[in-house]
């Protein structure tokens, strides 16, 4: 069986593609590399002996897109690629809304015509915007703080829409709240481009010396430690939810929302001392004012997806910063 992953060279798709091959899925790869590289595919070869298929190709250009399916008989689509900067969103949203949600419609526009209607989207808790209460499940009302956010729930709106034209598509939404870790061989990981945006990136290069400390923004939240609460997700958790996600998409159809989290909330603090067991190091931080749109907590109800799709996350996080600090030491310039 053929899978298509768009951004597939990515942090959660190189994972992704790791578990698909394992699974023994046809693994087709389409990327711009815009924000990874090809050694990726190098290393998804290292770690399963497989070498996906693979197009150089930007899905804002639909006739190349055309092209990967008519070589191929693909019955499945993961989507993860877009942009994904929450600050850059907001600089430059416009471009966020060209790239994020053109490339869907093409995605969509091209899969209709070759008759694929199996689709698995990588969405974002922040399409719940500042929830009322936590822990978060699906049926919480929609709103947003910054564009990539937007990108996400406007996308949502776009597949449901979809499916409520042509009820052969099955369409998973899946709600990541956020990953961290990289793969236990420390062959693949997260490679952020310049400074990073997301904390535990931004945490491992002031252990490998390339930042002086870190900024933890604000430190009077009602919290455990006053700073802010988030649930982190093992990056092969997320993968292999992936996984479960397509085998459902293959014997059901509709529309279906689903969080992938832990169900646990863990602040800046306690991420920034469990990374420092695990590296060894001291991280030195200061205390900043609040950030703009930041939310004090952020954790999920994960009872639908362990219901629907028999997933539950299995790593803790003292594993996440373990495996993190692993590929960080054997990767000091990222894969590239």
């Amino acid at each position: 069986m053929s899978i298509l992953v768009t951004g597939g060279t990515g942090y959660i798709g190189s994972h992704t593609c790791v578990e698909l091959i394992k699974e023994n899925y046809d693994v087709i790869i389409v990327d711009n590399l815009y924000n990874s590289s090809k050694e990726a595919l190098n290393r998804i070869n290292t770690i399963t002996g497989v070498m996906p298929k693979f197009y150089e190709i930007d899905l804002l250009d639909k006739d190349k897109l055309n092209i990967i399916f008519e070589e191929n008989n693909i019955e499945a689509v993961i989507h993860f690629a877009g942009y994904k900067a929450v600050g850059e969103s907001c600089s430059i949203p416009l471009t966020y809304y060209q790239n994020n949600i053109t490339t869907t419609l093409n995605l969509c526009e091209v899969m209709k015509s070759y008759n694929c209607k199996k689709i698995v989207f990588s969405s974002s808790a922040t399409v719940y915007g500042d929830p009322a209460s936590v822990p978060i499940d699906e049926s919480f009302p929609l709103s947003t703080t910054n564009p990539y956010g937007t990108t996400k729930m406007f996308n949502e709106r776009i597949l449901e829409d979809l499916y409520i034209s042509d009820n052969e598509f099955s369409v998973i939404l899946l709600r990541y709240f956020n990953p961290i870790g990289a793969h236990n061989s420390g062959l693949i990981g997260e490679t952020p481009n310049g400074i990073p945006n997301n904390l535990v990136p931004y945490i491992a290069q002031v252990a490998t010396g390339k930042r002086d400390f870190l900024r933890v923004w604000g430190n009077d939240y009602n919290t455990v430690d006053g700073t802010g609460v988030r649930d982190y997700i093992h990056v092969v958790d997320l993968a292999l939810g992936h996984i479960k996600a397509v085998k459902y998409a293959m014997n059901h159809l509709g529309v279906e929302k689903i969080n992938l989290g832990t169900g646990n909330g863990y602040s800046v603090l306690q991420v920034k001392d469990a990374y420092a067991k695990a590296s060894g190091k001291d991280i030195a931080f200061e205390i900043m004012d609040r950030r703009p749109g930041d939310i004090a907590t952020c954790y999920a109800d994960t009872k639908k997806a362990k219901e629907l799709l028999g997933w539950q996350a299995e790593f803790d996080i003292e594993t996440m910063c373990n495996d993190s600090w692993n590929f960080e030491v054997k990767n000091p310039d990222g894969v590239k």
